[in-house]
């Protein structure tokens, strides 16, 4: 079986980090992606994909990217249901991200070497170990 995903587009708002009550750091972001093809009336559509991160990877997003960034993220695709404030089910699509690449530089000229790839296994561009667990409680 196979579950593999990549998308590249900007970033639609601020990444939102949080940690579990077990300490674990998840960051939240949503990437503006353009389809391929016009519609009836000539105008590029855009899909909105939600984006999940874990451990160093959430804070290395949470730290690094902004509002208008331009992404590669590649990952799983994840389905989860939930019940609404009204009680209803519901489903929501996201992407579980093993990679995240910065394809531009930070806005505000930073000299940290903000262009490079992060990653959620191996070494980052930083230089630093950002080994992850298998154990992602979802």
């Amino acid at each position: 079986m196979l579950n593999r995903c990549v998308f590249i587009g900007r970033l639609t708002r601020e990444p939102e980090l949080k940690y579990t009550p077990a300490g674990l750091a998840v960051t939240k972001f949503t990437i503006a992606v353009d389809r391929r093809y016009k519609n009836k009336q000539g105008e590029k559509e855009t899909d909105f994909i939600d984006i999940i991160s874990w451990r160093q990877l959430a804070e290395i997003c949470a730290n690094n990217l902004d509002k208008g960034r331009l992404v590669s993220v590649e990952g799983a695709l994840q389905i989860r249901s939930y019940q609404d404030k009204e009680g209803n089910k519901r489903k929501a699509a996201e992407i579980v991200a093993d990679n995240v690449f910065f394809l531009d530089h930070k806005k505000d000229n930073d000299s940290g070497g903000s262009q490079g790839q992060h990653r959620s296994s191996g070494t980052s561009s930083f230089g630093h170990e950002v080994a992850l667990d298998d154990d992602i409680p979802f």
